[in-house]
């Protein structure tokens, strides 16, 4: 068992860029809407780079890299909504899990610890995206990005995670990919691991300084 393992009794999970590789659908939804809104598709490789704060945000960022400049309420409302529609029809179709994590999630599971996701998509998408990977049996709570009033990183999505299972936050562990994961963790009084392969907009996920990197979920058991 991982060191940084010793004494947690509750696991918290991010999703996107953490447990699921969800960039080519989410790439293809924003894709979609910019066509239907005459402007050219930013592709995967700059969607990767503006996952991580919800799709609100994530639409903000490609309406203002293909027009230049920030977009207003409306077109932002009219877009996000074209969005979500286009991401609805096939939440899971190219999304895939990184190597590990079925080991990793199946061996605390077995455990016994009590695992919850937390994560700034979206809730609708959770099940879907959940049971298109074959992840849903793990989980005893899933939040999304509009659960509550605040999301990740503000460190309320957490708190209220150990107040459901009743865990104090300091035997809780945040797991995540990005700066927004490490520091609603550090907020809400858990430990912070990192996983390096995911969505930090660039940066390097140790620059946030987690309590600990693993390349691997599978390395946390």
């Amino acid at each position: 068992m991982h060191p940084l393992l010793f004494g947690i009794r509750l696991v918290v999970f991010d999703l996107d860029g953490t447990l699921v590789d969800s960039v080519p659908d989410l790439a293809a939804a924003v894709d979609a809407t910019l066509a239907d809104l005459g402007l050219p598709p930013p592709g995967a490789a700059r969607v990767r780079d503006w996952v991580g704060n919800g799709s609100l945000k994530l639409m903000e960022r490609a309406l203002a890299d293909a027009r230049g400049v920030a977009p207003d309420e409306a077109l932002l409302a009219r877009a996000h909504d074209g969005f979500l529609a286009h991401y609805g029809r096939a939440p899971s179709a190219r999304t895939r899990l990184y190597p590990g994590v079925r080991e990793g999630l199946a061996a605390l599971h077995g455990r016994g610890l009590p695992l919850a996701l937390v994560t700034n998509k979206p809730s609708a998408f959770i099940a879907p995206i959940l049971a298109g990977v074959g992840l849903e049996a793990y989980f005893g709570l899933c939040l999304g990005g509009d659960s509550l009033a605040r999301k990740k990183p503000d460190p309320a999505p957490l708190r209220h995670a150990a107040a459901h299972f009743e865990v104090a936050p300091a035997a809780s562990l945040m797991v995540g990919d990005s700066r927004h994961d490490i520091a609603a963790g550090k907020a809400a009084g858990f430990r912070t691991l990192a996983l390096p392969y995911g969505y930090n907009h660039g940066e390097p996920v140790a620059d946030s300084r987690p309590d600990g990197i693993v390349e691997s979920l599978a390395d946390l058991v």
